[in-house]
């Protein structure tokens, strides 16, 4: 039998290597991570924002003004007769009572809807903005706490009566 003998200098370059490849596996990208983890692993910070989310609607044309002269969405018609509103990156998706398309939500009713956006505009400006249309607010500008801090608020409520928030960040 052969015998090796490890001398400080490999033992130096061993703990080298061990030492780098720790540092390679502490700073994986999700990526890598979702790659080596064990199947049906839950991978951390695996979703990275919301695309759309749906609204169902009772009465469909009081829905699109709503969205579109209230809250100054982008209509956009796809699919066959599919309606959405459009901002920023992301969409509401229309579906409208009784004729939701599957998959839908388990109780896809009308006035389910608690939502809060985060305005383009100063808050000030969105406040001008729905009382020239006539639009009531439920509430505000109070203060309240978003994804990302602070944030300054107006509550509003759609023809189906969902709970629409309109916010600005506030300075720190």
């Amino acid at each position: 039998m052969k015998t090796i003998t490890i001398t400080p200098v490999r033992q130096l370059v061993s703990l080298f290597i061990a030492a780098l490849s720790l540092g390679a596996l502490l700073q994986l990208t999700p990526a890598v991570a979702a790659a080596i983890a064990p199947p049906g692993a839950p991978v951390a910070g695996m979703i990275d924002h919301v695309d759309h989310i749906v609204v169902t609607a009772s009465d469909p044309q009081a829905t699109i003004h709503f969205y579109t002269e209230v809250m100054g969405m982008h209509l956009e018609q796809f699919g066959e007769g599919r309606v959405a509103f459009t901002f920023g990156n992301q969409k509401i998706n229309m579906h409208v009572r009784g004729h939701e398309i599957e998959p839908k939500a388990h109780l896809p009713v009308p006035g389910s809807l608690d939502l809060c956006v985060i305005a383009s505009v100063p808050l000030d400006q969105v406040i001008a903005h729905l009382k020239a249309v006539n639009w009531p607010l439920v509430d505000g500008p109070v203060a309240r706490t978003g994804a990302r801090g602070p944030i300054r608020s107006v509550y509003l409520r759609d023809p189906d009566l969902n709970l629409i928030e309109i916010s600005e960040y506030v300075q720190k």
